[in-house]
């Protein structure tokens, strides 16, 4: 780096880092410990920055081409860039602001608590994108990232350093916008997982390096093409030749021969090469000119195969051109493969796509058949890209420093032929191939997110006595009829289908009348469409007059698991397993968040080729989307179970049955602050999960027998104390724990409180939201942040928390069940039928909506248009999800296959 004058030196100590452009400083050269802040840049500074970076110092240029790096420095100096940038320090302190200016035109930075600041004082060491990983390689892991996700590289540099913290997703979507730029959950576990790649590369760069080094076979220009690798293909393609067992690659063998300096002089001096000299007539391998030239020709190929500025190249060139995978039926599994499983495949027996346009199912159901034998899948390259590329590397590339004799000429191209060919061929087709399918597997899993968060997130239905129904044939109908709160009331079983229906009916009277049921909840398994039929029967009847009596149909996938589960047989210890079941069917209808995180995600049956993906990567994505969902509806501290409890973030099993015990032992919750007093419950997992915990004033207030006025406990609070606590602070009830604010912004709360006028115990009333909107109009977001010294989120956070209602839950913007009282028969339908429907599932290709026949029609994603979906779902980003409720038109009916093609015709 250029040299600094001292008044830049002098500036360097008090700037703030604001380019959302990566620069990287050396840690040697910098002190930015408690002195340096991360913030978005402002508007003004971008294009002063980016002409800032521009302008860098040149630096040599390095290559990755075995011992020919060493011997040749002169001729390397149009080789490739490394890949670390260099410091721009002088022309970057000129455009800089000192901190103090900075921080008066900014928001302040968000509290950040941690084991060193518990009370939540502000964090200024987040300088810079420069974020040191435990192994360090040659590109800098937040510009991979950036790359990666397309998320601007000062949020990656935010969230590495979050994650670092063992902060959760929902912790960081709620409560740390401002350093994210607003991501929602779903692109932050993106870059959760992209992260964790880099990660697990680096890390196994370094185990290679290690034992390589150990093996003494580590060279310079090896250890530079290992710290260039960026992913685990790149790392198997240049470790293949060194892995233990292998015989060695033929240029290998041929360099063990002695012949490597002829490839180099080839290159560099060939009017001094005298392929004759190499020939030793008694050794194997040297013994005639045509194996001397075979041995060098190798280790051209493998030199070209490796160079990085070779593969960049080809890799840009196959991207401008029509490249496509193609699968045709395998000759084996068309002799002896079951015929069933061979028309699965029909589709992709003379198959033939672009990879760019290919979609992710395609891309698991050709790799499903291939791992059955069914299919054979190739890449196919034209033969234009070799063309072109054998061209380019003779005449520009690796043209040589002098004139090249005939004879050595052909050496030169049949070495890029056979680099071409027997190298980076394969090479690219397991790139693309590996590339395809990873892609596919993360859209699988993130659509397996998205479905079990719109099914989680199925709005309640509270206040209603159910009768769950789990059908049967031989064994009965199982009965449950559960209280609004969940309580178990009776459970029966019935035989339905075996001639006794009329019997069973006046049963069925008896207990609907005596419980005042009149919402049956059937589960979609076996028997469902005669039990559904059974019931639809009576209800048209007005059999169970006077009571109006309607029902749903709700999957019970995983219910039967379940049953069986200890979970199960701790909480209901007496009932028959087959009961069981029936009554998770019908708690399914009544708080679907709160059943179904009983069930293993993977088990609830929402996804695509679940089977066939990652499984690591499968549950970590569904188990942080249940976190998500348990967290962002809330829980209530004092009435919930230890089950949905473990889901909330920051805690796990351990904590909440300490949780449990502790409210056994001491009675409710009062307020936030008691959670500290739970063993195993430290700063940060009381920070991570105390926003999302809720508690029912009115409960707490019959519990204490009081209405004293409440205390605002002062931990997280910014400023000095006003007061020293009482000894009974700690038991006062405080109403901001009754909505999403965090206590480290409840001085904010109460200064805005007072700003506005408003009093605590009007949290959610109709005054409250009245006031709040008078002073935003008024004043407007940006001024009343400004003067309360916070961000524009925290504010929006705080108004949200003040003005919802009381017992507010964010599931009321979701779908209900569809409940029916007719049922509709398969043969009734024809085209242009219009029916209402819910959505059973949701894939790439298109949405399965259950319309009561039985048989879940499919609507294409190409009839799914952003014209037919409400504002709301627009907004909400969501598309169609299980249990959304659709109206549809029936576009085809294919009986013998019982297939039903939808349109849609709007979202209800």
């Amino acid at each position: 780096a250029a040299p600094r004058s001292a008044v830049a030196r002098k500036k360097v100590k008090k700037v703030a880092i604001k380019e959302e452009m990566v620069s990287f400083f050396k840690q040697e050269t910098f002190n930015y410990d408690n002195r340096m802040q991360l913030l978005k840049p402002k508007e003004e500074d971008v294009g002063t920055k980016l002409k800032t970076l521009n302008q860098k110092p040149e630096v040599p240029k390095k290559m990755q081409i075995n011992s020919f790096q060493e011997k040749n420095v002169k001729s390397l100096e149009n080789d490739e860039k490394p890949s670390t940038s260099v410091p721009v320090v002088g022309n970057q302190a000129k455009h800089e602001k000192p901190e103090e200016d900075f921080a008066s035109d900014e928001p302040p930075f968000k509290k950040i608590k941690s084991t060193t600041c518990p009370e939540g004082k502000p964090v200024k060491n987040l300088g810079g994108n420069k974020v040191k990983e435990e192994f360090e390689m040659n590109w800098d892991i937040v510009q991979a990232l950036s790359e990666i996700t397309n998320v601007e590289p000062w949020v990656c540099a935010n969230l590495i350093r979050l994650f670092r913290e063992e902060n959760t997703i929902p912790f960081i979507a709620r409560y740390r916008k401002e350093l994210i730029n607003n991501l929602e959950a779903d692109a932050l576990r993106e870059v959760q997982q992209a992260l964790e790649e880099l990660r697990t590369v680096a890390k196994k760069t370094h185990t290679m390096i290690q034992k390589l080094k150990k093996e003494g076979k580590l060279s310079g220009c090896l250890l530079t093409a290992l710290l260039n690798c960026r992913t685990l293909e790149e790392l198997d393609h240049v470790t293949a030749p060194y892995k233990t067992g292998s015989k060695g690659t033929k240029a290998q063998r041929a360099k063990q021969l002695g012949l490597e300096p002829a490839a180099l002089s080839l290159l560099q001096n060939p009017m001094e090469l005298n392929l004759f000299s190499y020939i030793r007539p008694t050794t194997k391998g040297l013994s005639t000119i045509q194996e001397v030239e075979a041995g060098v020709q190798h280790i051209l190929a493998d030199i070209f195969a490796k160079d990085k500025d070779t593969l960049d190249f080809i890799r840009k060139l196959c991207q401008q051109r029509y490249i496509c995978i193609q699968s045709a039926l395998a000759k084996v599994s068309s002799k002896s493969g079951n015929e069933k499983d061979i028309d699965k495949f029909q589709l992709y027996h003379e198959f033939s796509c672009n990879i760019k346009n290919i979609h992710h199912h395609q891309i698991l159901a050709i790799n499903r058949g291939e791992n059955l034998k069914i299919l054979t899948v190739k890449v196919n390259i034209p033969d234009g890209v070799k063309n072109e590329f054998c061209w380019w590397c003779v005449n520009e590339r690796w043209r040589p420093k002098q004139f090249l004799q005939p004879d050595l000429m052909r050496i030169l191209r049949n070495s890029v032929e056979d680099s071409y060919k027997r190298l980076i061929y394969p090479l690219l087709c397991r790139e693309f191939r590996s590339k395809l399918t990873s892609d596919a597997e993360k859209e699988s899993v993130m659509m397996f997110g998205r479905n079990l968060r719109q099914l989680l997130l199925t709005s309640p239905v509270r206040g209603r006595t159910l009768m769950g129904v789990d059908p049967g044939y031989k064994h009965g109908c199982k009965l449950a009829i559960i209280s609004p709160t969940s309580q178990i009331l009776h459970t029966d079983v019935v035989y339905l289908h075996s001639g006794q229906g009329f019997h069973e009916a006046e049963k069925i009277k008896r207990l609907l009348l005596r419980y005042s049921c009149n919402t049956v909840v059937i589960g979609n398994g076996t028997a469902c469409r005669e039990t559904e039929a059974y019931f639809a029967d009576l209800i048209m009847k007005k059999y169970f007059a006077p009571l109006d009596v309607v029902y749903c149909i709700v999957s019970e996938a995983g219910a039967s698991i379940y049953s069986v589960s200890p979970e199960a047989s701790k909480e209901m210890p007496d009932l028959d397993p087959n009961l069981r079941s029936a009554v998770s069917i019908a708690r399914r209808v009544q708080d679907p968040l709160a059943e179904l995180v009983k069930i293993e995600p993977k088990h609830i049956g929402v996804g695509m080729y679940q089977h066939d993906v990652s499984q690591t990567l499968l549950k970590a994505t569904l188990d942080s989307v249940v976190e998500e969902c348990v967290s962002f509806v809330g829980v209530d501290i004092n009435i919930c179970s230890e089950i949905l409890l473990r889901h909330i973030a920051g805690l796990n099993a351990n904590r909440a049955k300490n949780i449990i015990e502790w409210r056994e032992k001491n009675g409710p919750f009062i307020n936030r602050e008691q959670l500290k007093e739970v063993k195993g419950l430290g700063p940060k997992s009381f920070q991570q999960c105390a926003g999302f915990i809720r508690f029912n004033q009115e409960y707490i207030k019959t519990f204490c027998g009081m209405t004293r006025p409440f205390f605002i406990s002062d931990t997280g609070a910014q400023g000095k104390k006003k007061s020293k606590p009482t000894p009974c602070a700690s038991r006062q009830p405080n109403p901001l724990d009754q909505t999403c604010i965090h206590p480290e912004s409840y001085n904010i709360a109460m200064r805005f409180l007072s700003f506005i006028g408003g009093n605590a115990n009007d949290i959610g009333k109709s005054d409250m939201q009245q006031k709040v909107n008078a002073v935003i109009q008024k004043e407007g977001l940006e001024g009343i942040a400004k003067r309360l010294n916070t961000t524009v989120h925290t504010l929006q956070l705080i108004i949200d928390g003040l003005t919802q209602p009381e017992g507010f839950d964010i599931r009321t913007d979701f779908d209900k069940p569809d409940f029916k009282r007719s049922i509709v028969c398969f043969e009734d339908l024809s085209v242009g039928t219009v029916l209402t429907g819910k959505v059973e599932n949701a894939t790439p290709f298109g949405v399965f909506v259950d319309i009561g026949v039985g048989k879940a029609g499919l609507i294409p994603v190409r009839n799914i248009t952003e014209a037919k979906l409400s504002k709301v779902k627009k907004k909400r980003s969501l598309g169609l999800g299980p249990g959304e409720r659709v109206e549809v038109k029936v576009l085809n009916v294919d009986i013998p296959r019982l297939r039903i093609t939808l349109d849609l015709i709007r979202v209800l």
